[in-house]
Formats: structure tokens, sequence, C-alpha cells
């Protein structure tokens, strides 16, 4: 299966740059309500993930912190604790749920790492929970289809419920 199935594009996901200060991050991430952003450097390229995790140890590291203040601090200058891995577009299925059992939504790019969008694990998870229903309800209509022929060949009709 092509992964493109599952993919918010670019267009339709926020994004920040390197280059933004704090400021622009958390006011991003709050209006989008984001837990996570990707972070491109100025040529489109996904350079890594922001978390909240990353912000709130920063400013719990400069407990003096105002918003003034987070206007001069890049991106940059701010440690990640966690390394979000991006899958390439042409990656399979198994490398992509692999990589989402490990963070909220996997970064998609091209063969020269530029950003083309993000999957999301709840997208995966929507599309494993639709397969599953669609092969129960095929394995159960096997099961009775199997049930009516060994009726059929032993001659006896369908089994009947006991009447109380």
């Amino acid at each position: 299966m092509n992964i493109l199935f599952f993919i918010t594009p670019k267009a339709d996901c926020a994004f920040i740059h390197a280059d933004c200060s704090l400021r622009q991050a958390i006011e991003k991430m709050e209006y989008h309500k984001y837990t996570a952003i990707p972070i491109l450097d100025d040529r489109g390229r996904y350079i890594g993930t922001l978390t909240e995790g990353d912000l709130l140890r920063i400013i719990k590291d400069r407990y003096d912190l105002s918003l003034r203040d987070a206007e001069e601090i890049r991106l940059s200058a701010i440690p990640r604790r966690w390394k979000m891995d991006p899958v390439n577009i042409n990656c399979d299925i198994e490398d992509l749920i692999q990589t989402s059992m490990r963070q909220n939504f996997v970064p998609v790019v091209d063969d020269e790492n530029v950003f083309i969008g993000i999957i999301t694990r709840k997208a995966i998870i929507q599309y494993c929970y639709e397969q599953f229903k669609k092969y129960r309800d095929e394995l159960k209509a096997l099961k009775q289809a199997k049930e009516a022929a060994e009726q059929k060949v032993s001659g006896k009709g369908p089994k009947k419920e006991n009447a109380k």
C-alpha cells in the first residue's frame, strides 16, 4: 500500500522554521492545538520536531523567561529530547507503522529530505481498524457459509434455538 493514502499534505499542516523564535513556536502550537510540530530549514527540509516537553524544559531552565524574552530565543537554541524520525515518501507500510509506534505523527520527506507532510498515528490506527472490521465480517460470512454447507451435506436443517 502506498503511504500517500495516509498523508496530511504540507499545505494542510502547521510547521515552523528553524529561525523562528520560541514565542512564535509557542503561539503556533497553541493556535493549532499541537503537542509537537515539525521544524523545517529555509529550503523546506525537515530537520526535527519540537515538542511541548522541549518548550517546558527550556522555560523551566530559564525561570525568569517572559514572552518578550521568548522573542529573542531561536529554536536552534532549544535542545530537543527526542529525535522524531521522518519516513521517505517511498517507504513501505511496515516502516511507517514501526515509526508511528514511537511518535504521534510521522513527518514524510522526499529523496532530498524536503518536507511533504505528516501522517498521524490516528490515521494509521483508523485504517487498521477499518481493515479489521472488513476481515472480521468476511470471516463471519465464511463461517456461516461453511456451517450451511455442512448442514446441507449432513442432511440436517439449520440449527434452531430452543424456545423457552
